[in-house]
């Protein structure tokens, strides 16, 4: 498994793993209770530096979703099975070869920077160029996305909160479920239907 750990001291910024409770989409914790967070060693630097470009604005890194497992990538799609926000488990989420990064900005005081959206706000909201939020929540966006691109980010045009690296799929593996760092709780095979649709 090529995957490293993304942890204070060495990473200077706040990690709460939305699928490792129920305060998510699906109402439920998909993560087990020994859910970390982990990325790609290439991943990592690019989220070091991220973090290096954000501290003289005053501004740290709040993660909400980094490595995940393929059998979490099923549950989330038998969830909502919607591609234009949950990448089809069939062809591999970039999370899943520890390459992507779901995030936002806090402040100083630890308050998170209004980005216009919850994270995971499945709506035209949250696309990047999205007008139908406010004018100081665009400019955080646009902050946002001028960090992560001058780390060496690419981002996901219908989500502000998910960043990746540049041909994720094609330069690096899906990592299998045996080699994951951390469990999975919920059920992961194909359901016949799903049970909400964005």
């Amino acid at each position: 498994m090529t995957l490293v750990p993304v942890a204070a001291p060495e990473f200077d910024l706040t990690v709460a793993l939305a699928y490792a409770t129920a305060d998510n989409f699906t109402g439920r914790p998909i993560y087990g209770a020994d859910a970390t967070c982990w990325l790609h060693p290439d991943a990592a630097a690019c989220l070091a530096q991220a973090v290096a470009l954000a501290k003289p604005l005053g501004l740290r890194l709040h993660i909400f979703d980094a490595f995940r497992p393929q059998a979490a990538q099923w549950a989330l799609w038998n969830f909502n099975p919607d591609p234009e926000f949950i990448a089809d488990p069939r062809r591999g989420s970039p999370h899943s070869r520890g390459a992507a990064v779901d995030l936002t900005l806090i402040d100083a005081r630890g308050r998170a920077l209004d980005m216009g959206t919850p994270f995971d706000d499945f709506t035209r909201a949250s696309h990047h160029a999205s007008t139908e939020i406010s004018v100081e929540a665009q400019k955080n966006r646009f902050l946002l996305l001028g960090l992560m691109s001058a780390a060496g980010w690419d981002f996901y045009r219908n989500e502000w909160w998910h960043y990746q690296l540049f041909d994720a799929r094609a330069r690096y593996p899906l990592i299998e479920d045996a080699e994951s760092p951390f469990s999975v709780i919920a059920p992961s095979e194909p359901s016949r239907h799903s049970i909400r649709q964005a």
